[in-house]
């Protein structure tokens, strides 16, 4: 650890983690800090070395890199072995398709311990691009940082991006958002509000959002939302700009198209297109850190790796989202997968953010629950169907909200039976991605009192 780590030093000392021998500090600390907190100093371990001669230490077996933890959103996080090949062809990737230079200056938003900005820390090493990072992602820190280093690229996800743009009409910052020309988005497609508030906010930036996982050594897809172009005129450069169609329709999530080294195909049962998606290529991951080397695949590359995602390949190529084979809600016997609907809910323009999951039933086996995030300047109503004519309110209902599905040929019974409004920001994982687990536990708490409000 550094100097910014000693505050909580004291409560990783004597048995709080029993595994844990060593505590050596990257920085140079005075003597008193040394004794007052029992640490070795860089400077102590060479010093050593050289004494006793070569310390012991060993290879990673199979080529392995690093062991990067998945952020444990539907369960135990596991740890996931990447070779040094996959990390190469991804950032590789990322180089090629977002168009990543040595003129860049990266903002590090995502931390370093997951795999979306431990790809594209590497991607910008092996361009020589400049490296500007913060403590954590907070949007306020995040745009000081833009203003000072002149930054030109940065990764988000929809969280973040949100964020950044309620900071900025909360404060009404104006300067620094032209440098920004190239953003990655990941964790999860951004809605049509969204892309339309964050193209406002960075004019200049090409937006592209990638799908991916740790067990894939990040994005597998990439997709172009939005694409600012310069246009010469006698007088001076004139903006122009390509706003490509929402990822976000009915029948799920567009993620583009994958990246030149990756395979991706998909495992169909009956006519239906809808299926698995699995992929395999370098790109995929060694295998969990406690599964045991001699049952792990002796070919990689050749094995197909389960994603665990449901989706299609449609006729031009583009992968879709339909849903996470773990989080589908089984209702009345019928299979619903929780971003389908989202997807639907997110078009409103009253809804700034949903997250759907199924609650235990005795008739339908789960029930629907969707719980609503209001857009600003919105309300909710308890009655069965009102709009304000006579003033600027904009009113929002569970009936309003229920027809907006049926107009948007949802099909019946994914239509959700209870809407709850969350006042709340949903929680997340220190990746910014939504914590449906706990979601869930916290409106089956709340089951007995429907409707409610959380």
């Amino acid at each position: 650890m550094d100097e910014s780590c000693y505050y909580w030093h004291s409560a990783a000392r004597g048995d709080a983690i029993p595994s844990l021998r060593w505590h050596v500090s990257l920085s140079s600390p005075s003597l008193d800090i040394i004794n007052k907190y029992n640490m070795l100093t860089a400077e102590m371990l060479v010093e050593q070395s050289v004494i006793y001669g070569s310390m012991n230490y060993s290879f990673a077996p199979e080529g392995a890199v690093i062991i990067c933890f998945t952020s444990g959103t539907t369960g135990r996080p596991k740890g996931v072995v990447i070779s040094h090949t996959a990390l190469i062809v991804q950032s590789l990737a990322k180089v090629a398709i977002v168009g990543y230079s040595e003129d860049d200056v990266y903002l590090h938003t995502a931390p370093l311990c997951h795999i979306g900005g431990l790809s594209s820390a590497m991607a910008m090493l092996m361009v020589g691009a400049c490296h500007a990072f913060i403590p954590k992602f907070e949007a306020t820190l995040a745009l000081e940082a833009i203003e000072q280093h002149h930054v030109t690229s940065l990764i988000t996800v929809p969280a973040m991006m949100a964020d950044l743009i309620s900071s900025v009409r909360l404060k009404r910052i104006q300067k620094g958002r032209d440098s920004v020309k190239k953003i990655l988005n990941g964790g999860g497609g951004l809605s049509d509000n969204l892309i339309k508030d964050a193209t406002r906010l960075f004019p200049r930036a090409k937006l592209l959002s990638a799908y991916g996982m740790t067990e894939t050594c990040s994005s597998l897809t990439f997709t172009t939302l939005f694409e600012p172009m310069l246009e010469a005129s006698d007088t001076s450069l004139q903006m122009l700009a390509v706003t490509h169609s929402s990822p976000v329709k009915a029948r799920g999530v567009c993620v583009g198209k994958p990246a030149a080294h990756v395979e991706i195909k998909i495992c169909v049962d009956g006519s239906s297109n809808v299926g698995r998606i699995l992929t395999r290529g370098p790109h995929v991951m060694l295998r969990y850190w406690d599964q045991i080397p001699e049952k792990a695949s002796n070919s990689v590359e050749e094995t197909w790796l389960d994603t665990g995602d449901i989706g299609f390949i449609d006729d031009h190529g583009n992968l879709w989202l339909v849903g996470r084979t773990n989080g589908r809600i089984k209702s009345g016997g019928e299979n619903i997968y929780p971003e389908e609907v989202e997807a639907v809910l997110i078009q409103h323009p009253g809804v700034l953010s949903s997250v759907v999951v199924g609650i235990p039933d005795p008739r339908l086996t789960e029930l629907v629950v969707a719980c609503i995030r209001l857009r600003e300047n919105w309300q909710w109503s308890d009655d069965s169907f009102k709009y304000s004519v006579q003033s600027d309110e904009l009113f929002l209902s569970s009936t309003i909200l229920r027809l907006h599905c049926r107009e948007k040929n949802l099909t019946g019974f994914k239509i959700p039976k209870i809407f709850i409004l969350w006042k709340t920001q949903f929680p997340l994982t220190t990746t910014g991605k939504i914590r449906r687990d706990q979601i869930r536990k916290e409106v089956m708490s709340q089951q007995l009192s429907f409707p409610n409000k959380l």
